[in-house]
């Protein structure tokens, strides 16, 4: 416990021997890893490998079966009202309400986390200026363009300062320009010494991440910079399949004997 203490106090997040059962069954399986303050952490692979359960963990949705996880030090399931504070957390389907206007949907979060009267004019201001949406605020998130309402969604989330973002592909079904510039978000977010998790179907994203953890049947395969992951293949997508293809191999060769 002692050395996890001094990991704790090193990193955003620690994520140590977690595991997650529903019944016998593994959603995620002894996954470890850290993260530092400013750096983004890519999660990838395969559909049903576990990523969105490791997410909802990190983000105190649902709690570990077994092993720890530590936001600045505070624990996920004793500290969950604190973590909350500085945490930002935007799912798959995040919760926008369509029929309530940009601006409404910034005042809704603000009431949630409490920001007081004399901080929301400077938070609108920064977050929907630095998603480019001040010219929206009386459109409706319901008409917005899919990509309008991911940096919406984000700008919410970003609401009440958050230290560590935890986005579950924030990009899926969103057109290109729109990623590149949600990106260009992240990236400054990365500056200013978040730690960031983002769950990503586009490889080319990953790429773009400090370290990438490749997911596939509940456990992690790899937690290294992208550089390293792809070092002898063509390109990440490659070395990805590679490397699931590899552990299937295994399993199956496995299972005959």
């Amino acid at each position: 416990m002692h050395g996890l203490s001094k990991r704790a106090q090193k990193y955003a997040v620690v994520v140590q021997g977690v595991s997650k059962y529903y019944g016998e069954l593994p959603a995620v399986s002894q996954a470890s890893f850290v993260v530092p303050g400013g750096t983004i952490k890519g999660l990838v692979g395969s559909d049903g490998a576990g990523k969105t359960t490791l997410l909802r963990m990190i983000a105190t949705m649902v709690p570990p079966s077994e092993g720890t996880i530590l936001i600045h030090g505070l624990d996920v399931i004793r500290d969950r009202a604190k973590i909350k504070e500085c945490i930002g957390y935007m799912p798959q389907r995040f919760g926008l309400y369509p029929d309530l206007t940009v601006i409404e949907n910034m005042t809704f979060f603000m009431d949630i986390y409490g920001i007081p009267a004399k901080d929301r004019q400077k938070r609108i201001e920064e977050y929907l200026g630095f998603t480019n949406l001040l010219p929206f605020l009386d459109r409706r998130a319901g008409n917005l363009s899919g990509g309008m309402k991911q940096k919406l969604g984000l700008a919410c989330v970003l609401v009440h300062d958050p230290q560590v973002l935890i986005l579950d592909e924030p990009t899926n079904g969103v057109d290109p320009v729109s990623r590149q510039e949600f990106w260009d978000m992240l990236l400054e977010m990365r500056r200013r010494g978040k730690a960031i998790i983002v769950a990503t179907a586009y490889l080319d994203e990953g790429d773009k991440c400090d370290s990438i953890l490749l997911m596939h049947r509940s456990r992690i395969l790899v937690d290294a910079p992208p550089r390293e992951v792809r070092a002898g293949y063509e390109s990440l997508e490659e070395a990805m399949i590679a490397l699931i293809e590899k552990v299937d191999e295994e399993i199956e060769g496995a299972l005959i004997k």
